[in-house]
């Protein structure tokens, strides 16, 4: 492993129009060409996060995926961010990690949220996604899952023998303001359990809905500290994760060799 650069992209997300988001957040990113390795992007960084943007569900074969991959191969990194995409007879609110050679990997979110109605309208995935990229295991999870600790468990001695499922521990976000504290709490408690990096990359502005977002996007080393945490403005943040810091602490502190087994279901 190698140190990994991680670039928070945290912008005002145009509300339900897809073309103007996709040159909007294009123009935040063309600077980080060769600068750095991995590009996060906001959750439903198409259209904000809105029950009424079914209507604009795309499939796999639609306009954003193909941005993203182009986005990818310019950058030379990977990129990763979710929108709504209709697979079926299903809408799932979907993150796309995508690297610069046009691989393609999904995740559909799990934990819908139900204060504001996203399980009646979306369907919600099962499976969780572990991602390789630049010698890094990265796990990549959606906004509300953050709030469910178990399912983010990093478990030793399962995905890879002989180590953790991951080293770094993604969330993508429209977190608003009235739960920021929450926010900021919950990403480094992941970090510290996990034995893991944490970034998570939240939105700014006010939305359709007259929800505000304050941002807080941040990167949380294995201490709970953070290496990187943004104010409440748009921003795009580049943080270098120290390689040889995680597995020092994992060596010196292996609190895995003591965790409970068990299955994800």
């Amino acid at each position: 492993m190698n140190d990994l650069r991680v670039s928070l992209v945290q912008g005002e997300t145009r509300w339900h129009d897809p073309d103007a988001n996709r040159e909007y957040y294009g123009h935040l990113i063309a600077p980080l060409h060769g600068t750095t390795d991995l590009v996060l992007l906001p959750e439903t960084f198409t259209s904000g996060f809105s029950n009424d943007a079914i209507d604009q569900a795309e499939t796999m074969d639609g306009p954003t995926t193909e941005w993203l991959r182009t986005q990818a191969s310019t950058l030379g990194a990977a990129i990763c961010g979710s929108v709504q995409i209709r697979d079926g007879e299903g809408v799932y609110n979907r993150l796309c990690f995508v690297t610069p050679d046009g691989a393609l990997s999904t995740y559909d979110k799990r934990h819908l949220f139900r204060y504001a109605k996203e399980h009646e309208r979306y369907a919600s995935g099962r499976v969780r996604l572990t991602v390789e990229w630049k010698g890094w295991r990265i796990c990549p999870l959606v906004c509300y899952d953050l709030r469910f600790p178990v399912f983010s468990r990093n478990r030793f001695d399962v995905e890879r023998p002989g180590a953790l499922d991951y080293d770094l521990l993604v969330y993508v976000a429209n977190w608003p303001s009235a739960r920021t504290y929450a926010w900021r709490t919950l990403l480094r408690a992941r970090a510290i359990e996990n034995l893991c990096f944490v970034a998570g990359l939240n939105r700014v502005g006010t939305d359709g809905n007259g929800l505000s977002y304050d941002g807080a996007s941040a990167v949380i080393d294995v201490f709970g500290q953070p290496l990187s945490e943004c104010a409440g403005e748009e921003v795009v943040v580049t943080t270098s994760l120290p390689a040889k810091e995680l597995l020092a602490h994992r060596e010196r502190f292996p609190a895995m060799l003591d965790a409970d087994a068990f299955d994800l279901k």
